[in-house]
Parts: C-alpha cells; sequence; structure tokens
C-alpha cells in the first residue's frame, strides 16, 4: 500500500512519486486509484490501486542493493549473440517491461557491449537511452546522490 509522497517506479516509465489516491466511478463501479506523476516527463498516470502487482508497480530499491546492481553491471560476459535486432529488441523490451532495476541493468549492460562491436538500431539505441535514464534515476534516488554522480558511475563501469 503507497502513501501520497510515497517514491514508486513503474515499469517501462520508471520512478514517480503518489500525489493522491481518488475515487472514481467507472461502468457504475467504485474504484480506488493511485495518481502518479512519473518524474522524468510529468506524465501522470492512475493505477487501479487493486492492480498494483499485475502492473507490476513497486517501491525503489533499497541502497543495499544498489551493488548487487553495479555487480551486473560488471559483468562482461555476454552470450554470443546470433539474433537478428528486432528478435532482441524484443527480448529486451520484455525485460525492460517486467519493472525490475536488476533486467534493466542487463539490458543497458548487453546494448552498450553490443555497441562495440556492432551498429545498434534506431530502436536499439533508444532503448539504451531508456534504460540508462531508468537506472540513472532509480539508482540516485536509491543512494541519495545527483544524477551526475550516477552518470559518472556508469560511464567509469563501461569505460
Amino acid at each position: 500500500m503507497f502513501k501520497i509522497g510515497d517514491l514508486a517506479v513503474y515499469p517501462a516509465h520508471g520512478v514517480g512519486v503518489i500525489e493522491g489516491v481518488e475515487k472514481k466511478r467507472i461502468s457504475g463501479c467504485s474504484e480506488k486509484f493511485y495518481i502518479m506523476r512519473i518524474l522524468e516527463n510529468d506524465m501522470i498516470i492512475m493505477i487501479p490501486t487493486k492492480n498494483v502487482e499485475s502492473v507490476g508497480l513497486r517501491e525503489i530499491i533499497g541502497q543495499k542493493e544498489v551493488p548487487k546492481l553495479y555487480s551486473i553491471l560488471k559483468k562482461k560476459k555476454m552470450s554470443a549473440d546470433n539474433q537478428t535486432w528486432n528478435r532482441r529488441y524484443r527480448e529486451y523490451m520484455e525485460k525492460i517491461k517486467t519493472g525490475s532495476v536488476f533486467e534493466v541493468a542487463e539490458v543497458y549492460r548487453d546494448l552498450l557491449n553490443l555497441k562495440v562491436d556492432k551498429e545498434l538500431s534506431f530502436g536499439e539505441r533508444k532503448m539504451l537511452d531508456t534504460a540508462r535514464n531508468l537506472l540513472v534515476k532509480e539508482i540516485s534516488l536509491a543512494k541519495k546522490v545527483k544524477e551526475e554522480q550516477i552518470e559518472k558511475d556508469l560511464d567509469r563501469i563501461f569505460s
């Protein structure tokens, strides 16, 4: 159960703040909704409180989980990639949609490693940016440091 002011992660959109809890009548049924503003772009999302688990809304990770995240990013080993870019794109999009910051970290790591060997498609480049933004925002909030510091940390890991 989230409270007003809580930070939460909405899969594929990133970190947002719960700005309200409202009751609405939809098709004659009264339902409670979380009103969430995504920090990255100020988009407002209404999430039925009863659907929180099914949509993957979750708390941001704790500071203690950041080292695990960094260890995922540091794993250089990647399976030999013989997939077409669109199959890879679908697979990575599924990982991002899970809402797991650890899955997002795998996508970011794999796309950066792939970029060393071959040109990324437009979709893959966009996904790389999305994964980076999702990671930077959540890690900076978890560690309570500026996003610029996290960007430097990520650049250091992959330099």
